[in-house]
């Protein structure tokens, strides 16, 4: 009996442990600073990332049309200061999936990395080509 008491509370506390580290992976449900900070990075780097992307897809994977950037279809991986507290050279990698831009369906996954300073100047400094995904035939 004891052995069964046992077994219920240790499987009750793994999966009350499984739905809290659950919800805290979830996407924001509401506005803050920070996501706001962080979309208008993004609307900024758009143009960059579109000008890399186009660059890369148009001689590997398409010839039909250059691929587009959706702010909602990029996703932060990591940032990090180069140099140290409060400076200015920064570090941000995104996952991206770019689209076709007409029907909006994701033609690839990438994942980049750039760096921000002051200037502004905005320089990729990898790019990995994840994944490419088959195109539905017209």
């Amino acid at each position: 009996m004891k052995k069964i008491l046992l077994v219920f509370l240790l499987s009750l506390a793994l999966m009350i442990s499984l739905q809290t580290r659950t919800f805290s992976i979830s996407e924001p449900t509401q506005d803050s600073n920070e996501l706001k900070l962080q979309d208008m990075l993004l609307l900024m780097l758009t143009p960059y990332i579109e000008k890399d992307l186009n660059n890369y897809y148009y001689s590997k994977i398409t010839k039909d049309f250059s691929p587009h950037v959706t702010p909602w279809k990029i996703q932060v991986i990591k940032t990090k200061r180069v140099n140290d507290f409060r400076g200015f050279q920064l570090q941000i990698t995104f996952d991206i999936e770019p689209t076709d831009g007409g029907q909006w369906i994701p033609v690839g996954k990438d994942r980049m990395t750039y760096e921000i300073s002051f200037g502004p100047e905005v320089k990729l400094i990898t790019h990995t080509h994840l994944k490419t995904y088959k195109y539905p035939p017209e």
